[in-house]
């Protein structure tokens, strides 16, 4: 039985397993399987994990299209590790990743039976990736509170990087087939009386979406989504969450006044882009980065601001959409 099970849905994604996988043969810390799930795909990568078989302990499923969550499960139930592992195809993972994960959790009280790692940008990355990878992860977007080293919410494991134990497993079950359904998961395992924690040294590198319009539809979908936390798990919206609602408000409205009361109106906007420019370009050391990390923060924040607003009224003030019966369904557990 392996300290580790590695648990991967894919769709589509032939080349980012090999990179994965690749990764993962690296390991300093070889204790561990991995479960590679294909859900569905038209293009599997079974030929892929054939490849790496024999330098890692690897099984790999197919199966329909179902969605990334039920594909997870799948995984789960073909694992016999003690602590389940979830990584995304498009990640990285270092080579001491586990090294690190093993001696962290060594230190960690008995209740903590579930962690997250944050993610980092890898230097092959693409610009855009890297400007993207800013984005998420920087505090002057709302990408810093989510395991930075100043944090505005308590943590929340991610599914591109998180895990806990096999008995947290039976106790909360498996994911559910929904947006944000890693914060759902995490939710239900401190509901359940577990604790959960950041373990920093844990990190992989993602490469997260590799254009503005895919990166746009992402986090308009994480802004719908945390409405329907909020109907799941009443009193779970905090002001954190609504922060990128405010900004676009606060925004459009001193874009209205720079066109018809004075160009000044405009000033806070170009400090912030300056910021968001200067920030970027230092840390990732290039121009171009910084440059791009410029639209990439707007495509962050008025994504997920204009998706939260959306669902909000929808759902919210005027109490409808498609899925708030099936949200209500889930809060009663059906």
């Amino acid at each position: 039985m392996p300290k580790y099970s590695v648990i991967i849905p894919v769709y589509n994604r032939i080349d980012e397993v090999e990179e994965l996988l690749q990764s993962l043969t690296k390991q300093t810390f070889k204790d561990f399987e991995v479960i590679i799930v294909e859900d569905g795909s038209t293009m599997p990568c079974g030929d892929v994990c054939k490849k790496y078989s024999h330098d890692l302990k690897l099984q790999y499923f197919y199966k329909d299209n179902e969605g990334r969550s039920i594909a997870r499960n799948y995984g789960i139930e073909h694992s016999s590790g003690e602590w389940l592992i979830f990584f995304d195809s498009d990640c990285l993972i270092p080579a001491d990743y586990f090294e690190n994960l093993e001696r962290e959790l060594k230190q960690l009280p008995p209740n903590t039976q579930c962690f997250g790692g944050p993610d980092a940008t890898h230097s092959s990355f693409s610009p855009v990736q890297k400007a993207i990878g800013f984005a998420m992860t920087s505090f002057l977007t709302t990408g810093g509170i989510r395991g930075g080293k100043v944090q505005m919410e308590k943590f929340v494991p991610r599914s591109f990087n998180m895990g806990y134990t096999r008995n947290v497993y039976q106790r909360v079950g498996g994911f559910r087939e929904m947006f944000s359904e890693d914060i759902d998961m995490s939710t239900r395992i401190r509901n359940a009386g577990f604790d959960c924690c950041l373990i920093r040294e844990a990190y992989v590198f993602h490469k997260r979406r590799v254009d503005f319009k895919k990166f746009w539809r992402q986090v308009h979908v994480f802004g719908r989504s945390r409405i329907t936390l909020k109907l799941l798990y009443p009193g779970s919206l905090k002001l954190v969450h609504v922060l990128p609602a405010m900004a676009v408000v606060l925004a459009l409205i001193m874009i209205i006044l720079g066109i018809v009361v004075s160009p000044w109106w405009f000033l806070p906007l170009g400090i912030y882009a300056l910021a968001i420019l200067i920030a970027a370009t230092v840390k990732s050391r290039s121009m171009k980065v910084g440059v791009l990390a410029v639209p990439a923060a707007a495509v962050q924040l008025i994504g997920y601001g204009t998706g939260f607003i959306r669902a909000y009224f929808t759902k919210i003030v005027l109490g409808k959409g498609r899925d708030i019966e099936e949200e209500i369904a889930l809060r009663k557990g059906k």
